[in-house]
C-alpha cells in the first residue's frame, strides 16, 4: 500500500503494483521490484561494470566521504553516488566479460583549488614517502592547505585513507605500511584541501609501486632464491676467511675446505642464473 500526501494526488509513499515510491532528500523517486527476466548483454555489462566500480570505491569510502562532500552538498546526491557515477563512467577498461579498472583515471575529487607540481613517490623497508613542489599557487596563502592521501592495494582489495597527510608547504609526507603492504602493488591518490574545509583540487593519481602481480611459479623462485641466497650469506665469510689463510700459509687445505668451496662455488653459480634474484 502506497500513501499520497501534500494533496489529493500528492506524491505517493510505499509501493504500487511492481512499483516502490519513496523520497529521498527531498526528490520523489521509485523503483521496480519482483523478478526480472533473463537480461540482455548490455543489461549484463553493466552489472560488472557496477560490480567493479563498487568494489573499487568500497575501500576508499572514508577519502571520498570527505573529498566529495563539498559538492555533493545541496544536491540530491551524496559522496558515493558522485563516486560510483564518475568512475563507472571514466575509471573502468575492457569490454564484458572482462571489464577492469583503470587506476590512472579513477576519480578521487573534482574542485578549483589548485593541486601540486613535481609529485613522486618511493617505497621503503617501513613506508611510502610521498614529495611534491612546495612552491604556493596562491602567494604564500595556501600553505597550509592539507593533503589527502588515498591508497590502493589491488591484490587484497584494501585501502587506506590519509585525510591529512601532511601540509602543502611541508613538501613531503611519509605513510608507514605493515608488511602486507609493503610486498604487495600499491595504487596512490592524492588531493588537497583548504584549512577551512571550503575548497577542494582534483584528485592526482600519483602512480603505482610494483604493480605487476607475481604468478605462483615466480613467487616460487623468488622464494628458493631468498632461502639459497641465506646460506650463501652464511658460509661466504668462513670460507673467504679460510681461503686467504690458505694463501698465506697458515692453514692447510683439509677435506672440510674442499666441501665447503665446493658448496661456494655451487651456490655462487646457482645465484648467478636462478630466476626470482634482484632485477
Amino acid at each position: 500500500m502506497a500513501i499520497l500526501s501534500n494533496s489529493a494526488f500528492g506524491h505517493p509513499n510505499g509501493k504500487i503494483g511492481g512499483m516502490v515510491y519513496y523520497m529521498l532528500k527531498g526528490q520523489a523517486v521509485c523503483r521496480m521490484i519482483g523478478k526480472q527476466g533473463k537480461p540482455s548483454i548490455k543489461q549484463l555489462a553493466n552489472y560488472q561494470a557496477m560490480q567493479v566500480t563498487m568494489s573499487l570505491v568500497k575501500p576508499m569510502k572514508e577519502f571520498i566521504r570527505n573529498s566529495f562532500e563539498l559538492e555533493a552538498r545541496g544536491t540530491v546526491k551524496n559522496a558515493h553516488n558522485l563516486a560510483v557515477s564518475y568512475n563507472k563512467k571514466q575509471a573502468l577498461q575492457g569490454e564484458y566479460p572482462n571489464i577492469s579498472v583503470d587506476y590512472s583515471k579513477v576519480v578521487l575529487s573534482y574542485g578549483q583549488l589548485p593541486g601540486a607540481r613535481d609529485f613522486s613517490m618511493s617505497k621503503t623497508e617501513t613506508g611510502l614517502i610521498v614529495n611534491w613542489n612546495p612552491e604556493s599557487y596562491a602567494n604564500g596563502h595556501d600553505g597550509d592547505d592539507i593533503l589527502m592521501i588515498q591508497l590502493c592495494y589491488p591484490l587484497t582489495k584494501k585501502g587506506r585513507s590519509c585525510l591529512n597527510a601532511s601540509r602543502r608547504d611541508a613538501g613531503s609526507a611519509f605513510i608507514p605500511l605493515t608488511e602486507e603492504e609493503i610486498q604487495g602493488p600499491i595504487e596512490a591518490y592524492a588531493c588537497f584541501k583548504s584549512a577551512d574545509g571550503r575548497q577542494i583540487s582534483n584528485s592526482m593519481y600519483l602512480g603505482n609501486i610494483d604493480s605487476t602481480v607475481k604468478s605462483d611459479e615466480e613467487q616460487a623462485a623468488r622464494e628458493r632464491y631468498i632461502t639459497l641466497k641465506a646460506r650463501f650469506d652464511q658460509i661466504e665469510p668462513d670460507y673467504l676467511t679460510q681461503e686467504k689463510q690458505i694463501e698465506q700459509g697458515l692453514k692447510h687445505e683439509d677435506k672440510a675446505f674442499r666441501n665447503l668451496k665446493t658448496e661456494y662455488l655451487s651456490l655462487r653459480d646457482k645465484l648467478a642464473h636462478l630466476p626470482g634474484g634482484p632485477g
